[in-house]
C-alpha cells in the first residue's frame, strides 16, 4: 500500500494533573470533626465501617468494599466517624488544584448532633 498516512494524536498535557488521590485511616473511636468539601470527592472504603452523619442527622454507614461520593458545598456538612475496633481506610479521589484543601473545617450544623470526637469541636 503506498501513500502517505498522517495518525491523529491527543494533544499531551505538559500541565500537571489535577486529579489526586488520598488514603485517610481513621482509628477505632475517632472522627474527622464536622466539614465540607469544595469539589466532589469519590471514594472506597478500603477496610473497617465508616459511619458518616450528615448536615441534617441522617446517619450513613459504609462497610468495606462499599463506595460513596461526597457531594460539594457548604449545604453538604457531614463528618466521618470510626464507631469500630478496626482502624477505617478510605481511598478518597478528586479533581483538586494542587494548592486547594481536601476539606474545611465547620462547626456542627444547627439541626446535627455534636460530634463528641475526642480532640473535636462541636
Amino acid at each position: 500500500m503506498g501513500g502517505w498516512q498522517t495518525t491523529a494524536r491527543r494533544p499531551r498535557r505538559t500541565e500537571a494533573s489535577d486529579l489526586m488521590g488520598r488514603e485517610i485511616v481513621i482509628a477505632p473511636g475517632e472522627c474527622t470533626g464536622w466539614h465540607y468539601h469544595d469539589v466532589p470527592l469519590m471514594a472506597v472504603v478500603k477496610s473497617g465501617t465508616l459511619t458518616r452523619i450528615l448536615h441534617d442527622d441522617t446517619v450513613e454507614v459504609h462497610p468495606a468494599g462499599s463506595t460513596f461520593v461526597e457531594p460539594p458545598g457548604i449545604d453538604h456538612i457531614h463528618l466521618g466517624r470510626n464507631l469500630g475496633t478496626t482502624p477505617v481506610v478510605l481511598q478518597v479521589t478528586c479533581s483538586l488544584a494542587e494548592d486547594a484543601p481536601w476539606s474545611v473545617s465547620t462547626p456542627a450544623p444547627a439541626a446535627a448532633t455534636p460530634c463528641g470526637c475526642p480532640g473535636h469541636a462541636g
